[in-house]
């Protein structure tokens, strides 16, 4: 069995291999350009503070992780259609040859929509949030917010939408498996607004206007996903009538045990009346 595993084992290896190649010679290209980088992540954040505030550093080597951590955010999310490319070499094999050809649709569709939910992210739900953040307490207290701290949260954010807005992609490889069926997900909604809703409020700041512009895309991305299995991996009408009719027998096997069920109490209760005279 291991021996089998050998040849797959080596293309992960070197699937990985190229990707991690790739961010390593992007973060010294963005490393070059970290101040206009960063300059570009602490502007919503300088947009909301007051006056009286200012972003600080507390620790000595903070400036300098922080450019770092910066530098590599940057050179992963450059490197997203290498990446994406790679993982679909690595599936590649067990693909259709007319499957095979969707690579190109799929990188750009894979980048596009990381690029979508970290823009989304930025122009949309970073304001709203940091200034209910900044905000509240302003009476009582001045923001000082650490550089280190910001650049950490603030990439959180940014990776946690991208993630979250390649359901769709996620819902293309699962129909292609045969894992999930339109009927599927369209069963699975009502667990998956809870989840989408745990989810918001897991990655976003504590408050309802940030979640729901989080929980909001998302569910319509759940929507666009249910299409995209329709396309992929439609369920059948075969199999749905095949279902009907094994629900059908399963109500006829029950209705039949129940009236055997009911015979054999009035049988029983003959014999008892029958005993007694």
């Amino acid at each position: 069995m291991f021996e089998e595993l050998k040849p797959h084992i080596a293309d992960l290896r070197k699937r990985l291999t190229i990707s991690f190649l790739t961010i390593i010679v992007l973060f010294f290209v963005c490393f070059a350009y970290w101040e206009p980088i960063m300059a570009w992540m602490i502007e919503p954040l300088k947009a909301v503070l007051p006056s009286t505030s200012s972003i600080i550093f507390t620790k000595v080597q903070e400036p300098l992780f922080t450019a770092l951590k910066v530098s590599f955010f940057t050179a992963f999310v450059f490197s997203l259609p290498i990446i994406f490319w790679q993982f679909w070499l690595f599936v590649a094999p067990g693909l259709y040859e007319n499957e095979k050809k969707l690579i190109l649709p799929f990188v750009l569709f894979a980048t596009v929509m990381f690029v979508m939910g970290a823009a989304f992210c930025y122009y949309v739900v970073i304001p709203f949030g940091f200034k209910f953040l900044v905000n509240f307490g302003g009476q009582l207290f001045t923001a000082l917010p650490g550089i280190g701290e910001y650049i950490s949260f603030f990439t959180k954010l940014l990776i946690g939408f991208g993630i979250a807005f390649e359901l769709p992609v996620i819902t293309f490889f699962l129909a292609k498996l045969g894992l999930v069926s339109d009927k599927t997900l369209t069963g699975f909604f009502r667990y998956a607004i809870v989840i989408i809703f745990i989810v918001s409020a897991l990655l976003t700041p504590p408050d309802v206007l940030t979640q729901l512009l989080m929980a909001g895309p998302l569910l319509l991305l759940y929507g666009f996903s249910i299409l995209i299995a329709k396309w992929v991996n439609p369920e059948s009408k075969e199999e749905d009538d095949e279902e009907d009719e094994e629900d059908e027998d399963e109500d006829e096997d029950r209705k039949k045990a129940d009236e055997e069920f009911d015979n054999d109490e009035d049988m029983d209760d003959f014999h008892k009346i029958d005993k007694t005279q």
